[in-house]
């Protein structure tokens, strides 16, 4: 080595340090009129909120209000596919006793597998149709299929991105209380767009 390298001041990290995780930037507003995706959540710049099948229900529950989203994608062991997604609905409605019933399990025995839907079953729209497309063509498209979420893949058919109603929301200036359902959501956004 030529150049001579002091070492650098060392202290104790002490108790109940905590430690940085990524942030996403904060949404920007946006209007009707606004390009679809100043409203999409890219998975090229934030890590997806992720789960495996064999995850019980309750941890699944509690990773969404960690992680402050109301999808989670359901991923294989390698985190390489994504095998189907759970949603806050899933987990909160009457999915998970009429799965427990039919199975003859109790609910707190059930899996993230036992309640998912399947990736086969979800469905998404390409990102070539979202780079052309306005915050209003989403919101219609989220309003037809009576979602509030729609995931977004590449022309390779990976998960790109996704679009949560409830974002879109917020991103509106709309304030959807927090459990409510995606009919009432879409009026609050409607009136917001009237005025």
């Amino acid at each position: 080595m030529d150049r001579d390298y002091h070492a650098l001041p060392i202290r104790e990290l002490g108790a109940g340090a905590g430690f940085r995780r990524p942030a996403q930037a904060q949404a920007a507003r946006v209007t009707g009129e606004s390009p679809a995706l100043h409203a999409m959540t890219d998975l090229a710049r934030v890590s997806p909120a992720t789960i495996r099948p064999q995850a019980p229900l309750a941890g699944a529950n509690q990773f969404m209000i960690t992680r402050g989203v109301r999808l989670l994608l359901v991923v294989d062991e390698a985190h390489e596919k994504v095998l189907g997604v759970i949603t806050a609905a899933d987990l909160l409605g009457e999915r998970p006793m009429l799965v427990a019933t039919d199975r003859g399990l109790r609910r707190d025995e059930l899996t993230v597998a036992d309640v998912m839907t399947p990736a086969r079953q979800v469905e998404a729209i390409a990102l070539a149709d979202v780079e052309a497309a306005r915050v209003g063509h989403i919101l219609e498209t989220l309003r037809r299929a009576g979602r509030a979420h729609l995931l977004v893949v590449d022309a390779d058919s990976t998960v790109r991105g996704i679009f949560s109603l409830s974002q879109i929301a917020r991103q509106l200036g709309v304030s959807p209380e927090p459990g409510s359902e995606v009919a009432r959501t879409f009026s609050e956004i409607e009136a917001a767009l009237a005025r």
